[in-house]
């Protein structure tokens, strides 16, 4: 449905105490769509509001999953337009193209292209320095996630505001679909305690918010930790929030090198908690988080699993070797080695819940590998949120009424309060519909 154009069709929204520092402001669409297809907001912006950047000096957080419906890199498309000046380009973890493994620090020769400079937000500096703001007047984000908190890309969103609000430089989110959708939230919120680049934000794992609905929740809810910048958020059109990827009708582009497809940004908000332990999570294969497993491990995992009642999943035998691939897993776990264990097979993604899998089977891999098992309490709990499922795993956490929590079943009680707090904490921010 077409919108009405009312004050430049931009929703402005202040805290009670707003200061020109802390005003959020939300760009509508204002065209019909006569697709089927999501309009994303590079889309909206450029189709909507073509003169919006006219005369403005931007730098550009993206890489390579940047594009326009019609296939179009967005850093092109600034960098062409005579009435823009694409200054800077920064880019996340994994790089403007998506070609590094994950943890691979990365720098850019910028002597050999006489266009924009690239700066890597995942080398020397993981933040913008006063003197790499300098002369931008607005810094866009167009990043597509994959919903889930320990993908860096929205750690280096909150980074990136607080840069430019302590440099006095407003900040644009193009907004984008949660490839999870926006109806399921699991995992355990963020400690703060435990906050580091894999966890930037008190949310839960999985949170159910598109990157422009959470940047202005980290604004309102006061998790960045300098003034923030002036934001503003350009919607999606068409997005709804029972929506997954593949509803969307665009293309899917694998937002880093061991994300190569939807099922696997599903599956990885639960398997990825084996990166804290001595079990192969399925790097070095062409089924990273699909699969877990170790050259100890044997088939009686996924036969134990088969039988815990699990809705939406299935599980299946594996057995893989890892091997080293460049700029997709270097030196992965047991590189060379025949592993054993399980494949996980997503059958109903409105049923699948990641978390509650991951927590069984970490939970079957500890009673019944015991002696080989092994995890990095540190780790484990970056990635969990907080130190629960370590305490759970040493027979340490107990429950509210002060018993020692044995089963996955008591650590879910903890799991469902935080997501009905987060679920009451975060509706306010919501962009976009059912």
């Amino acid at each position: 449905m077409k919108n009405i154009y009312l004050l430049g069709l931009f929703i402005q929204i202040w805290s009670c105490t707003s200061t020109p520092k802390n005003k959020i402001v939300i760009i509508e669409p204002n065209t019909q769509n006569y697709d089927e297809s999501v309009r994303t907001g590079l889309d909206v912006l450029l189709e909507d509001y073509p003169d919006f950047l006219k005369g403005k000096t931007i730098g550009l957080v993206t890489n390579h999953t940047g594009i326009s419906r019609k296939g179009e890199k967005n850093y092109k498309l600034f960098k062409n337009n005579p009435d823009i000046i694409l200054k800077r380009i920064f880019a996340p973890e994994h790089g403007i193209y998506g070609e590094s493994d994950a943890g691979a620090e990365i720098e850019y020769d910028n002597k050999k292209d006489s266009g924009p400079e690239i700066v890597s937000l995942y080398g020397k500096t993981r933040k913008p320095t006063a003197e790499m703001l300098e002369g931008i007047d607005l810094v866009i984000y167009d990043i597509q996630d994959v919903g889930t908190r320990f993908y860096t890309h929205i750690s280096t969103l909150g980074i990136v505001m607080e840069a430019a609000g302590e440099n006095n430089v407003n900040v644009m989110v193009l907004d984008r679909p949660n490839p999870l959708g926006g109806e399921i939230i699991e995992g355990a919120i963020l400690d703060t305690a435990f906050k580091s680049f894999v966890g930037y934000y008190p949310i839960p794992t999985r949170y159910g918010l598109t990157v422009g609905e959470l940047s202005q929740m980290a604004v309102k809810e006061g998790w960045l930790s300098s003034v923030p910048p002036e934001l503003t958020v350009v919607k999606m059109d068409g997005w709804k929030r029972s929506m997954f990827f593949d509803d969307t009708g665009l293309p899917w582009i694998p937002p880093s090198p061991n994300i190569p497809d939807l099922e696997t940004a599903m599956i990885y908000p639960g398997m990825c908690l084996y990166e804290a332990t001595n079990v192969s999570e399925g790097r070095g294969t062409n089924k990273p988080f699909k699969q877990i497993g170790a050259p100890w491990m044997n088939y009686d995992i996924a036969k134990e699993m088969k039988i815990q009642g699990l809705k939406g999943v299935d599980f299946k035998y594996a057995k893989f070797k890892p091997k080293n691939l460049p700029g997709r897993a270097e030196n992965p776990k047991f590189e060379g080695y025949r592993c054993v264990g399980q494949k996980i097979v997503v059958t109903d993604k409105y049923k699948y819940r990641a978390i509650e899998t991951a927590v069984h089977s970490i939970y079957i891999t500890f009673g019944f590998y015991t002696d080989q098992f092994r995890y990095d309490p540190t780790k484990l709990g970056r990635l969990w949120g907080n130190d629960h499922m370590f305490r759970f795993l040493n027979g340490q956490l107990r429950s509210e009424k002060g018993k020692v929590v044995k089963v996955p079943r008591g650590l879910f009680k903890y799991l469902e309060k935080d997501r009905e707090e987060f679920t009451l904490q975060s509706a306010p921010y919501y962009l976009y519909q059912q």
